[in-house]
């Protein structure tokens, strides 16, 4: 494949290092949108470059690809209205830029790949969810739909538009893996709620591919969901971490207790999203992780 000039944002984030890892491998030159370039000068190169988002607009004419991956994490912190505004400016406001920067130019990228999340589906209990499924409407399910409709507006403007809508992400330094393990290693780990509601779990490997997916396949656009054709229960995911790590799944934490403790954050740890891959399918992608265990010992 043609080594490309790609632009992205959130290429610093849990996803972001190891998507520009592989961008790299296979010889790109990436221009690194973040907040502040000055922390990365030790690895700036000739491939790899570091820019603030105010500096997009003199870049993009030379841009074959923009790859938008930025976001404020909706985990870890009670959703006040502060909060929840900064989740949806955070991903609104940046893809409103980069889709007015390349509306400022003639020279427009061919690709625009725009991150989206399973999350557009809001809880659906044991509902076999695919591209096709209704949007939620609960929080993050709006923040979703807008995110998408943002992108879609590249459109009009000659651009292929491509919106992987990410899962739940496995790896070993960030997401859900780092946060539910540590309980494990003390012996006290178990499933979070429930542990009836489904999980779209997706291995960090196959994700990149995904995401890559319209840059190696010139007639795939639209939206598409990143994740394993084998949603697990949480607590086929708790009870898989432990044989992984050989320590006992016993410990529940009561959907009560995460309500007290993050309020409506709680939302995508307790929702239940039974969500399959058709487009990826119909597409002959590949999974090296299909299985949720296999996945596990990879990382782990």
């Amino acid at each position: 494949m043609k080594e490309k000039k790609i632009l992205i944002t959130g290429g610093t984030g849990f996803i972001g290092e190891y998507l520009t890892e592989e961008l790299l491998k296979d010889g790109h030159f990436l221009t690194i949108v973040t907040r502040s370039p000055e922390k990365y000068k030790s690895v700036s190169s000739k491939n790899q470059q570091f820019i603030t988002l105010d500096q997009v607009d003199d870049r993009m004419p030379d841009m074959d690809i923009v790859i938008n991956l930025a976001g404020e994490s909706i985990f870890g912190q009670r959703w006040t209205d502060e909060v929840k505004n900064r989740i949806y400016e955070s991903r609104i406001h940046t893809t409103r830029s980069l889709v007015d920067a390349m509306k400022a130019t003639e020279d427009r990228p061919e690709l625009f790949i725009s991150a989206s999340a399973v999350g557009i589906y809001g809880d659906s209990g044991d509902t076999l969810l695919d591209e096709d499924s209704s949007f939620g409407s609960d929080f993050l399910a709006t923040v979703c739909e807008d995110w998408e409709k943002e992108s879609i507006k590249a459109e009009s403007l000659g651009v292929r538009v491509a919106n992987p809508r990410i899962g739940i992400v496995l790896e070993k330094d960030g997401g859900v893996i780092e946060q539910m393990s540590t309980p494990f290693k003390f012996f006290v780990g178990g499933p979070v709620g429930s542990g009836d509601q489904y999980v779209p779990w997706v291995h960090m490997k196959d994700l990149c591919n995904a995401i890559l997916l319209p840059i190696k396949n010139q007639n795939f656009s639209g939206p598409y969901n990143a994740c394993s054709p084998n949603p697990a229960t949480m607590d086929e995911l708790a009870n898989a971490l432990g044989r992984v790590m050989n320590r006992p799944s016993l410990f529940k934490v009561p959907e009560f207790l995460l309500n007290i403790a993050l309020g409506e954050a709680a939302e995508p740890i307790l929702a239940s999203l039974r969500v399959q891959p058709k487009v990826l399918q119909k597409a002959d992608f590949k999974f090296a992780f299909e299985d949720l265990e296999t996945a596990l010992g990879d990382i782990l």
